[in-house]
């Protein structure tokens, strides 16, 4: 058997042309028969075959006789000829003017979005609000120069709030994950306000969850069991993990992964967040939505926060103790606080809720968690999540793992315009009537931090949260699964900062929903990014993805599970990668040339603290919970900060090595202040 010798793919999705060019190049000795290559010149003989997916050309040679260093220059000047003639570069995002049609303004360079989003019960706004996504990230991701300030920090004490209005204890920017989090602090006694920038309710993204995580609501006293079951959709009973292996090597094929618990919960978004503003109302705290926050003034005993309204434009302020930034990666405060780059990598995701696909050609008990039906293609290696929802309702999604530039600081628009020509490949959808409901987008952020403490979400009266921390997992969870999972910790600690009047930035650092055990799976999304300004073999990503799911796949199904919900453990982790590089030893030298030696020696940092984590926590965990519980009257009125510190590092040594402590606690006291 001849193995294939070079493989690479074109970033356009023009299969004729690439093929007319490459037999050109190749010149004398070159014939073509269908979309099948053969050049054979003075004793060089090769095989090329063509093909078209994911909006990309891919061609692959094979030697058949000649000198393989001939072969390799020959094909090395074909693709940088080729790369030269189909370039591809990110396309400008057009202007929209107050008033301006968002489908004219669009329809030029992003057509199939446009046609698709002209179905949309209300595709005009939505489309506007994907665009100001778009320009918001393109206009900050990858920049250098200075974000603009929107928190200043001002000696003395906070101005009187104005006659009638009360001062707040927590202000919470950012109306989506972050009402979860109010209505949690509202009823263990805080008095909340959330402020969002769009209609309350409204969500551009759809969530899923396991039964477990959910489990939390119930245990924090949030909501009853009867209450959690009216938030669900669908509860389907299997789900698939498969990556592509058609153009891998033998040992880099993989059986299908099943995890049955993993995001099998498909929840209505819409109706928890009004359901947790009611319980937030019902506490006395309050919503004040479709409002732009401007500007925050942090003093020595509070904080006022400037707002502007949508609408009419008229300014209002808020006076608090403590502001809880949840407006993920749009945050003006997180980019100002981490000075321009609070983010180093990305995962653009778009999808939308389809109806009308019969059941033979999907199951609506199954889900896909994730699967790739192709090869990189431009440059990225695309992965598709399909969830069911309620009645024939499905979720699809398409994304990428992606290192942010200046260049290519990662878009949407092009993601969908990817999406709605190749959702036909994935799923047989031709010629079916097929109704659009609702698109699903955003960009999920990441940030590579050696050590779980080193990333900084607490300053001075103010915290991060949800994506605007980036602090979450980069395989599997987004910012709902961080935060239902870490409701408990951040409401505890958030609680006790403020009745302990310990905000300044030091102790509200402490207050985080980071985990050692998911710091160390980054090098995973790291290995699924191209490294910017490179090409690698299509198959490379799949590759590896392959080997390590395989590991997955034919071992414990337990340790699957745990894995895939940001629970594996030090002993588990450390067997499935050392399974995984014994079975397969080149996969280190794929993840070297992908991630580079310097974030791998960062890696090995990460890794090292992970091991004494574990080793603390292995010492620690089973007694001083117990003990800090006991002590925290005692240590609240004597020693305030060391309260919350032993409070903190009490779920450092649980919940951040994957062992939720809620499971132990009873709800949440409702004490205030």
């Amino acid at each position: 058997m001849i193995e294939p010798l070079w493989y690479m793919d074109v970033p356009r999705r023009q299969l004729e042309p690439v093929l007319t060019a490459a037999l050109e190049l190749l010149g004398p000795g070159a014939t073509r028969q269908g979309n099948h290559l053969r050049f054979c010149s003075d004793g060089l003989d090769l095989r090329l075959s063509g093909w078209s997916l994911q909006q990309s050309v891919y061609l692959k040679a094979w030697l058949w006789q000649g000198s393989p260093a001939e072969a390799h220059a020959l094909l090395a000047s074909l693709q940088a000829e080729l790369e030269q003639r189909f370039p591809y570069a990110l396309a400008p995002l057009a202007p929209l003017e107050p008033g301006a049609d968002v489908f004219e303004a669009l329809s030029g360079a992003y057509p199939h979005t446009v046609a698709a989003f002209r179905q949309l019960p209300q595709g005009q706004a939505d489309l506007e609000r994907l665009w100001w996504w778009e320009a918001r990230w393109r206009g900050q991701a990858g920049r250098t120069a200075e974000p603009p300030a929107v928190v200043s920090k001002i000696s003395g004490p906070m101005p009187q709030a104005p006659s009638g209005e009360t001062p707040w204890d927590v202000v919470v920017l950012g109306g989506a994950l972050g009402m979860v989090q109010a209505a949690a602090l509202a009823q263990a006694g805080q008095k909340v306000v959330v402020v969002e920038r769009l209609e309350a309710g409204k969500m551009h993204r759809e969530w899923n969850i396991s039964r477990s995580e959910l489990e939390v609501l119930v245990n924090t006293g949030l909501f009853s069991a009867d209450e959690v079951e009216t938030l669900i959709l669908r509860e389907y009973r299997d789900g698939f993990h498969k990556f592509f292996d058609g153009n891998n090597p033998a040992d880099c094929c993989a059986p299908v992964l099943h995890t049955p618990t993993v995001l099998n919960i498909a929840i209505d978004s819409q109706a928890l967040l009004l359901a947790c503003q009611a319980k937030l109302e019902a506490a006395g705290g309050a919503v004040i939505d479709c409002t732009d926050f401007v500007h925050a003034s942090v003093h020595d005993d509070g904080v006022v926060l400037e707002l502007k309204g949508r609408s009419d434009g008229q300014r209002r302020q808020l006076h608090c103790q403590l502001v809880l930034d949840a407006m993920g990666t749009a945050s003006s405060v997180a980019w100002q606080l981490h000075g321009g780059q609070p983010f180093d990598s990305v995962c653009p995701t778009v999808g939308m809720v389809l109806e009308g696909i019969p059941p033979e050609i999907w199951d609506p008990n199954l889900g896909d968690v994730l699967f790739g039906h192709g090869d990189v293609s431009r440059q990225r290696q695309l992965i598709w999540e399909l969830f069911p929802g309620k009645g024939d309702e499905l979720t699809f999604y398409l994304f990428h793992y992606h290192r942010i530039t200046e260049a290519d600081p990662g878009s949407l628009l092009e993601l969908y315009e990817d999406f709605f020509q190749i959702l036909g490949e994935y799923k047989p959808i031709a010629g079916l009537s097929l109704r659009w409901k609702k698109p699903t987008f955003g960009y999920i952020p990441g940030y590579f931090h050696t050590r779980s403490g080193s990333r900084r979400v607490g300053f001075e009266r103010i915290l991060a949260i949800g994506d605007a921390a980036s602090l979450q997992s980069p395989l599997i969870f987004t910012g709902f699964g961080t935060l239902v999972r870490n409701l408990p910790r951040l409401t505890t600690l958030i609680d006790q900062a403020l009745r302990l009047e310990q905000l300044d930035g030091a102790s509200l650092n402490q207050v985080r929903a980071s985990q050692a055990n998911v710091t160390v799976t980054w090098l995973f999304s790291r290995g699924m990014m191209v490294p910017p300004g490179r090409r690698i073999a299509p198959q490379a990503i799949n590759a590896m993805l392959n080997v390590f799911f395989g590991v997955l796949a034919t071992g414990d199904p337990a340790k699957a599970d745990a894995f895939m919900k940001d629970r594996a453990g030090w002993l588990a982790f450390t067997s499935m990668a050392l399974v995984a590089a014994w079975r397969t030893p080149k996969m280190l030298l794929w993840i070297l040339d992908l991630a580079g030696p310097v974030d791998l020696a960062r890696w090995l940092v990460s890794y090292l603290e992970f091991s004494l984590l574990s080793l603390r926590s292995l010492l620690l965990a089973g007694w001083l919970p117990p003990l800090e519980l006991a002590l925290r009257p005692q240590l609240e009125a004597r020693w305030p900060a060391l309260a919350l510190g032993l409070n903190a590092l009490a779920f450092d040594i649980t919940d951040g090595i994957g062992r939720p402590r809620w499971q132990n606690l009873a709800p949440l006291p409702k004490q205030g202040r």
